[in-house]
């Protein structure tokens, strides 16, 4: 470990390792757990300005591509709103809030706290959310629940603490103890993510599960393969239990596909994504480089109604395109793709670094496949891959909760993959230190 103690005070040390567990476990079981996060990280970072800084730049070349690309998404929503009359300031509410939300990483770095206080809210964050959804869908008989949110932002969210839990377990494949309680995690978030309806995030659950083959080898433990295992295994088992509506849910999007190509009414869950889509191609191939204001979409797509090119069934969901690809096309244009790509691939890009410079780090024993930084370069790209995958189906980033625990949960991994980085610096010095007094 790095023996360079923090320039803060313990108290604060401890609020810090408190509000990072407080943020996933407070998130799908309140109304205000990811906003309180955001700002109460925000108005710490304002008590300690020069060391957060300070801390934080030690590091900026290692960040400086991935803060780049929201500052580059924020400058591009600013050039959006002085340009065209008819976008309303409130426009840039959530591009700067992302922004900020780097002040996360700034106190992970400063303060240097336990990544378990991570873990532990992910954790805990899930076995609450599990009971939760499933009173609403069981008890209060609400067929698609989705707690405070939107039930389709619900099921993400979920399913990415189930995906942080199974990266977790990692650091726990020595403890049987405490193994168990990441291995519970995960699925409690595989179930709260089944119990809310949604399909999406199964293609993100199957981008998840190719990464973890890629890294298959690293996975050296008996416990930690057999834990993806069951938990992939059980997710899947699910189709043939009634109760959970996988299997009427998998018919029904079958049904309606068919129903869509074959002229019918797109009046349907899938119909309705599908004739977005195609309306999308229209307004995109006008408007290829700026794309256009998103209430000009919307006044788009009721005209392309009107003229027959799509059908009116869409119109009662035209508040965006379920696609975030097509809705940054369509609103932003190239530049606006090219920012909806920043924000996924620089952070995927910073953790895959990461988890490679942990491979080159180890001798030959096994153990040394999991260097420290590891568990949570792999939960980043775990968390990136799983916005991808639920953007290909709706605009996660168009719910500002979702936008936000998006950018909270990369930076405070990203903090965590950098601290380890510097405690194996340490290590390998006080080795070297140590040879050449010998």
């Amino acid at each position: 470990m790095n023996n360079n103690q923090t320039k803060i005070g313990m108290p604060m040390q401890r609020w810090i390792g408190f509000l990072i567990f407080l943020f996933p476990f407070l998130s799908l079981i309140t109304p205000f757990g990811i906003g309180f996060s955001s700002i109460i990280f925000v108005l710490t970072v304002l008590c300690v300005p020069r060391k957060a800084w300070a801390a934080v730049a030690l590091h900026w070349r290692e960040i400086r591509w991935v803060v780049a690309a929201f500052a580059y998404y924020l400058l591009l929503s600013l050039a959006f709103v002085l340009a065209r009359p008819e976008t309303e300031w409130r426009y840039l509410d959530k591009p700067l809030r992302m922004f900020l939300g780097f002040s996360a990483l700034m106190l992970v770095v400063l303060a240097r706290p336990s990544r378990t206080c991570l873990w532990w809210g992910v954790i805990g964050g899930a076995l609450a959310a599990l009971p939760f959804i499933a009173w609403q869908r069981f008890v209060l008989d609400i067929y698609r629940p989705g707690g405070w949110l939107n039930s389709i932002t619900f099921g993400d969210i979920a399913l990415c603490l189930a995906l942080v839990a199974l990266a977790a377990a990692i650091d726990y494949r020595h403890s049987n103890r405490k193994a168990i309680f990441p291995a519970l995690g995960a699925l409690a978030g595989l179930g709260a993510t089944v119990i809310s309806g949604t399909r999406g995030g199964w293609i993100a659950l199957g981008l998840a599960a190719i990464l973890f083959l890629a890294y298959a080898r690293r996975l050296q433990s008996r416990g930690v393969r057999l834990l993806l295992g069951g938990s992939f295994a059980l997710f899947a088992s699910t189709f043939f239990i009634p109760a959970f509506g996988v299997q009427e849910r998998v018919d029904q999007g079958m049904d309606d596909v068919r129903t869509w190509l074959d002229g019918g009414s797109a009046f349907s869950n899938v119909g309705v994504r599908l004739e977005l889509w195609k309306g999308a191609r229209h307004i995109i191939a006008e408007e290829p480089w700026f794309g256009r204001d998103p209430a000009s979409v919307r006044a788009e797509l009721h005209e392309l109604a009107q003229q027959g090119k799509v059908q009116d069934a869409i119109l009662e969901f035209a508040h965006h395109l379920h696609n975030d690809i097509l809705q940054a096309q369509a609103t932003g244009g190239v530049f606006g793709l090219l920012a909806y790509i920043g924000i996924l691939a620089m952070p995927f890009a910073f953790f895959a670094r990461a988890a490679g410079r942990n491979s080159r780090s180890g001798g030959t024993r096994i153990d040394h496949q999991y260097a420290p930084g590891f568990a949570p370069a792999l939960a980043g790209m775990l968390v990136v891959l799983g916005y991808f995958g639920f953007g290909l189906t709706e605009v996660i980033f168009w719910s500002l909760k979702g936008a936000m625990f998006y950018v909270l949960m990369v930076a405070l991994l990203m903090g965590f993959c950098l601290i380890a980085q510097d405690d194996a610096k340490a290590d390998a010095q006080a080795g070297m230190e140590t040879q050449s007094g010998q």
